[in-house]
């Protein structure tokens, strides 16, 4: 007797074992309306699973676009620590309440006289209970802080300045301490 060997497919009613319609399973049969595809169970799964990953890449890039801002720096409020010139990634997590900022830190805030503009400045003080607190620059002569405003509200507050990724010399992660200087 011949026998086959066990690569070659072996058939059942006329179709390879392979093929070979498993009891229970549906069979997936040709739309008249639209040739070359096919409709049943487990068609289009993969164009919705490229549907969910397109929608989740957005979604994680507007969060992303949403969180971390650069900023450069523009006078010399923040010497020695900040010079002009110096460019800062700045984070901010808008849909997660963030803790509040410690004194010292370094942190973007918008201007309370003018809201288009922001302001890099360290965190002198917190003031939970009001809901405020003061920031002011390294360079007290040189700056306009809450000296001159008044406490600024937790909501002006963009985010916290962690990194400094320009000029090359100066980059690093920060905070930054006050007498801070490398040229």
């Amino acid at each position: 007797m011949l026998q086959l060997p066990a690569t070659l497919p072996r058939f059942v009613d006329g179709r390879t074992r392979r093929s070979a319609r498993r009891p229970g399973r549906s069979r997936r049969t040709a739309d008249p309306s639209r040739p070359g595809r096919a409709t049943g169970p487990g068609c289009g799964a993969a164009p919705a699973r490229l549907l969910v990953a397109g929608a989740a890449l957005a979604l994680a890039s507007v969060a992303v676009r949403r969180s971390v801002h650069r900023v450069v720096v523009s006078g010399t409020s923040m010497a020695p620590a900040l010079q002009p010139g110096d460019r800062l990634v700045v984070v901010s997590v808008p849909w997660v309440r963030q803790p509040w900022p410690r004194p010292g830190d370094v942190v973007a805030v918008r201007d309370p006289r003018q809201a288009s503009r922001l302001l890099v400045k360290r965190v002198a003080s917190v003031r939970p209970d009001a809901g405020t607190l003061e920031v002011a620059g390294d360079a007290r002569e040189h700056s306009t802080d809450s000296r001159a405003f008044g406490p600024v509200p937790r909501g002006s507050i963009v985010g916290r300045a962690v990194y400094r990724y320009a000029p090359a010399g100066r980059s690093g992660r920060g905070p930054w301490p006050e007498e801070y200087h490398r040229a």
